[in-house]
């Protein structure tokens, strides 16, 4: 169907029933969620050593990072809902998987249990499975914190809307080279600038600050 107008021909294109679904649960979420950001620049010099002496991912390694910090903050895997808190014991990282016209989420379970070689290996079945469309429902719930590695995609930095009910989410962009200062001595470094959004009616600033430094302390331990 188009249109003729100012702005030239106008082709009206229905959204997927995945996008209307994107688009409720986006506005929701903004409407809803009283969302505060922190950013951090990480050095990953540590972690791509990690990445290539493990033979694992760097989707790998966030997730781990994520799950370590989710449990050294208790709070944070958890909601807000009803006017109350809800805190998880499992700790269930989503991992967003985009393609050209949408996106999907699905569940790392007991992500903070498994090694990197087991987390490289389901992160990466779990994204193909997702592309082709191969999970089933339950696969796509349960997760108490999301994360987006959109460094994958070539962008430095992003912002993530958090995906209620969830505390807490991620997004990790690509690692550039910039100059650090090791031992009190400027370096060539690799930093990887990581967004923080929190759900301000159950992380606060101080939680939500420490939070941010948990995970910078697992990507560079």
């Amino acid at each position: 169907m188009s249109a003729s107008g100012a702005k030239g021909e106008t082709r009206i294109e229905e959204p997927t029933a995945a996008e209307r679904a994107i688009a409720r649960r986006a506005a929701e979420a903004r409407a809803t969620v009283p969302d505060l950001e922190l950013h951090a620049d990480v050095d990953m010099a540590g972690a791509l050593a990690l990445r290539d002496s493990e033979s694992c991912s760097m989707a790998a390694i966030l997730v781990r990072a994520s799950a370590r910090a989710l449990r050294a903050v208790p709070r944070a895997n958890g909601a807000y809902r009803d006017g109350h808190f809800e805190l998880y014991s499992r700790v269930n990282v989503g991992i967003v998987v985009a393609d050209e016209h949408s996106y999907l989420i699905p569940t790392v379970f007991d992500a903070d249990q498994k090694t990197l070689g087991e987390l490289s290996g389901e992160i990466e079945r779990i994204t193909a499975a997702a592309r082709a469309g191969e999970l089933e429902p339950p696969a796509y719930s349960g997760a108490t914190f999301t994360l987006s590695n959109v460094g994958a995609l070539g962008v430095h930095a992003s912002s993530i809307v958090v995906n209620s009910p969830q505390a807490a989410a991620l997004t990790a962009g690509a690692i550039r080279e910039a100059p650090v200062v090791r031992d009190g001595a400027i370096q060539p470094g690799q930093l990887m600038t990581i967004t923080l959004a929190c759900d301000h009616r159950i992380l606060y600033g101080a939680q939500a600050a420490r939070l941010l430094t948990e995970i910078t302390a697992a990507l560079t331990s």
